[in-house]
């Protein structure tokens, strides 16, 4: 950063490691452990102590002192803390993908919110104090959002434009007004589009921090995507990193990615199998526990299969099935083929509402073509290698005795939940480990019924989104490509071949035209910090001519950005808020406080961008350009429109606007729980599919020509299959050198990046790498040592952590630590994705869990946090001097 210094030269502070003139200097602490030790040597007893002390006192004339009458207090060290009666409370949401968006009731006195609480069931209609019920559970917010004041009074909290005066990736910005932070990105944005194209600005915008129905931050709909768009430049990131393999699978079997229950259903589950979930730390719905404590309580048997046993198989007593990663797809067509030999599958069910599962379910077409269905693969009439669980056991590492257990199980339990999460699907080939969990759930007929699952994605209940603009420019992009592609892409422009970065097809000229990317907008999104492969990241990012980072927060990303705009958090601007995925709720977020230092909200600055650019009035009707400095009328009106059009007019709530926001909450009251496909089942109503079945064999994979004119880019067998991944234990030539398979779930502490620098949540945890016993054994390593863990993509160095749950041969680093780098490009903080391979399913699953390491101990140091102190590395970002 700049301070300029009137009569003298400006100087520049280092972000990262620099501390200001006038900042708090470190405490001296060199002669605390002699007192301690002092301290140590004395040996008085409380007795002799006492006496002491009176004597001492009484020579001093203090003891009619100290006997006195107490006198009323004049001062505090402190101020007294506010009484609720002394605040005003206002109802609020937490805004980012964690699983859902729970309520936060902000207590506020003035203009800072000084308290933070959540539901306790008297906000909605008819609601009381302890309110709690199955039909309208409160909606409670975790401690991520309960500790959301640390965050927004954080010393990383990005408050004025700034601008790059370093080399990218120093960390060196200087503070600069918003005209000349505009002008710059507008006048630059012109410059890329007329010298390289309308492909050369790269959309990176995710649901990270921006995320209502008015200030959206979506990586394909949302308001930074819908400006290039209008525009005329955008390539967009078309794969999700979270769950692109599981949505591939979701839509080429049921047709759509709403195939999740509401998590109500699971309270009437007799069997619930977690693969690969834990929902004790990522859920997909606001109540995810209640109803599994529900389910619990009312005699359900639950089953975890996963590398590591998690809190959640501890807290519902499960049976801990440990696998080997990357080895899903194998264990479940074993378990398959128990079932098909065992003559337990539903066959009814297959024959009246699947395409693909045996001879008889195949269409005729696809016969004569030689296609094979998923019964003949499983029993391997054409490759002669049956899907036995002694073969899946091989590969897998689960004795064949408890695969056969847990076919059986599930195949007459009924109704049976087999919870297919996404964290298995984040690996080489992850589609086929979700279409084959699609595959059990039709055989055993648990689709459609209550208490059963299809879920994929999960997408439940269905609520409107939209209250920003959506019209002929929502999703314009000139060319789109895996999102973690665009580092191979800028390193071997123009010499990239169309199925390398999963470029999507168009109907005009430029179909396999490969983008020329010179530019990328980070929306609400650290990927940066949270994409594959980050030392590739690296080297591409200097290549290019414009980075913007919008965000509310100073991120690992805005470190290597020309130009960081402070973005209005949640607390500061107007909104509705939404549920992730699952829940049946609105709640308002109205602007609890007035957004600090010179933050703006994104649909702000992109309006403000667009009038500098000529198309204003066109990309926010609703406004003039006294927008950006008063967005309060017109943000109220966008969001009473949406309220009476899609919530009154369309899902038939009686709620008024001024109702919901003095309420600040609306609940949902159905009249069942809401299941999937229920009337596909139940009322024969058909799938949205090409044959109108749940489609085991795929009529759109097989009757593709040439997978190269795909985003997919590689061949996608039409039925599910187990194919071995590119890296995993069962490689043994691989094993020699990187003899570990390396897994990377979500924290609980986190939610990928954000809340890593909140002080509460660090002093719950470490940043380390977990594990087991026996392997520590072998390398000399104990829990509290400082390891590398590596492999020829980086290195990273954390502390070890020693335990028996995790399987031998897995180590679990979790997703999310900020990158903090050496001067030798070794990450300090413990980021997987240094370690992780940019090269992606060919549906587009990310292979966030496919990754060999190897681990020893080192002397290399280990930096939970930025700077000296790990703690804030911006102060500097709050001085105007």
């Amino acid at each position: 950063m700049t301070l300029e210094h009137e009569g003298g030269a400006p100087e520049i502070f280092d972000l990262r490691t620099d501390s200001l003139p006038g900042a708090p200097k470190p405490v001296d602490l060199s002669n605390f452990q002699s007192l301690l030790r002092g301290v140590a040597r004395l040996n008085t007893s409380r007795r002799s102590f006492l006496k002491g002390l009176s004597a001492t006192a009484a020579g001093l004339g203090l003891l009619s002192a100290l006997t006195a009458k107490p006198k009323k207090a004049e001062a505090f060290a402190y101020e007294p803390y506010p009484r609720d009666d002394d605040l005003k409370t206002v109802v609020t949401s937490c805004a980012h993908n964690c699983g859902s968006r729970h309520m936060l009731v902000a207590h506020k006195k003035g203009d800072v919110i000084v308290r933070l609480s959540t539901d306790d069931g008297r906000y909605q209609k008819d609601g009381h104090f302890g309110k709690d019920t199955e039909e309208e559970p409160q909606v409670r917010a975790c401690l991520r959002g309960r500790s959301y004041r640390l965050r927004l009074y954080s010393p990383e909290r990005l408050l004025y434009p700034m601008m790059r005066v370093g080399e990218r990736g120093e960390g060196k910005f200087k503070r600069v007004s918003w005209d000349e932070a505009l002008d710059f990105i507008a006048h630059k944005m012109v410059e890329i589009k007329q010298k390289y194209g309308p492909t050369a600005l790269l959309d990176q915008s995710y649901a990270g921090a921006s995320y209502g129905v008015l200030h959206k931050s979506d990586q394909i709909e949302g308001l930074l995507g819908r400006f290039l768009g209008m525009f005329g430049c955008r390539t967009s990131s078309w794969s999700v990193p979270s769950y692109q393999g599981t949505t591939f699978s979701s839509r080429i079997t049921f047709g759509t990615i709403e195939d999740g229950n509401e998590d109500d259903a699971f309270a009437h589950s007799k069997l619930i199998i977690m693969w690969g979930w834990n929902p004790a730390y990522t859920f997909h719905g606001g109540n995810t526990f209640y109803y599994m404590r529900l389910a619990k309580q009312r005699g359900c048997k639950f089953v975890l299969v996963d590398p590591q046993y998690t809190d959640s198989a501890a807290a519902w007593d499960a049976w801990w099935i440990p696998i080997r990663p990357n080895t899903d797809a194998a264990m479940m067509a074993g378990m398959a083929h128990y079932i098909f030999t065992n003559n337990l599958q539903d066959q009814a069910f297959i024959d009246r509402f699947v395409q693909g599962m045996d001879e008889g379910t195949m269409p005729g077409w696809a016969k004569a073509q030689g296609h094979e269905s998923f019964k003949d693969y499983i029993l391997g009439k054409n490759d002669g290698v049956p899907k036995t669980p002694e073969w899946a056991s091989e590969i897998c590492g689960v004795p064949a005795e408890d695969i056969k257990k847990l076919a059986h199980m599930y195949a007459t339990i009924k109704p049976a939940a087999l919870k297919a999460s996404w964290a298995p699907g984040r690996n080489a080939y992850g589609e086929q480990y979700n279409r084959m969990a699609a595959a059990l759930q039709a055989m055993t007929g648990n689709i459609g019924v209550l208490g059963g699952s299809s879920e994929g994605v999960g997408k439940a209940f269905h609520l409107p989104a939209v209250a920003y603009p959506y019209d002929q420019y929502a999703n314009v992009w000139f060319a789109s490509i895996k999102s973690d592609r665009w580092a191979h892409c800028v390193l071997n422009y123009p010499n990239v071949k169309r199925e390398e970065i999963g470029l999507w097809p168009r109907t005009d000229q430029l179909d396999g035209v490969i983008p020329n990317i010179k530019g990328i907008f980070w929306q609400g999104s650290d990927w940066f910090n949270q994409l594959t492969n980050i030392n590739k990241e690296i080297e591409a990012i200097r290549k290019l001519e414009l980075v913007v980072c919008m965000d509310s927060t100073i991120t690992p990303s805005g470190l290597w950005a020309d130009v960081l705009l402070p973005v209005a958090t949640h607390f500061e601007r107007h909104d509705i808020a939404l549920p992730w995925y699952k829940g049946h709720y609105f709640i308002h977020r109205p602007k609890v406080i007035e957004p600090m230092g010179e933050s703006k909200t994104d649909f702000q600055i992109f309006t403000e961008l667009a009038y500098r650019l000529g198309f204003g009035p066109q990309y926010n009707p609703k406004a003039t350009r006294e927008y950006f400095f008063n967005p309060d009328p017109v943000d109220e009106a966008y969001l009473r429109a949406f309220w009476e059009r899609e919530v009154m007019g369309h899902m038939g709530v009686e709620m008024s606007w001024e109702e919901f926001k003095k309420r600040g909450v609306y609940k949902f009251k159905l009249k069942e729980p809401h299941v999937a496909f229920r009337d596909q089942i139940e009322k024969g109503v058909p799938f949205n599919t090409p044959s109108g079945k749940i489609e085991i064999f795929s009529t759109t994979l097989a009757q593709i020509k040439d997978f190269t004119r795909t985003a997919y880019g590689y061949p996608i067998p039409p039925i599910p299959k187990w194919i071995e991944p590119w890296e995993w234990l069962g490689d043994k030539k691989k094993t020699k050198k990187y003899p570990f398979h390396l897994v990377t779930p979500h924290p609980r502490w986190r939610t990928h990046t954000i809340f890593h620098n909140i002080p509460w949540l660090r002093e719950t945890y470490e940043q380390e790498v977990t594990i087991n016993a026996a392997d520590a054994k072998r390398l000399g390593i104990k829990t509290g040592d400082i390891v590398e863990v590596y492999n020829d993509r980086g290195k990273v160095v954390v502390p070890a952590y020693v335990t028996e749950r995790v399987m031998p041969g897995v180590a679990v680093l979790h997703e999310g630590a900020w990158m903090d780098l050496d001067e030798n490009g070794v990450d300090r903080a413990g980021n997987p994705d240094f370690l992780t391979l940019d090269n992606p399913s060919p549906a587009g699953a990310f292979a966030y869990n496919t990754i060999l390491v190897n681990i020893r101990k080192t002397t290399l140091a280990h930096r939970p946090g930025w700077d000296r102190l790990a703690t804030a590395r911006s102060v500097v970002y709050r001085r105007d001097d």
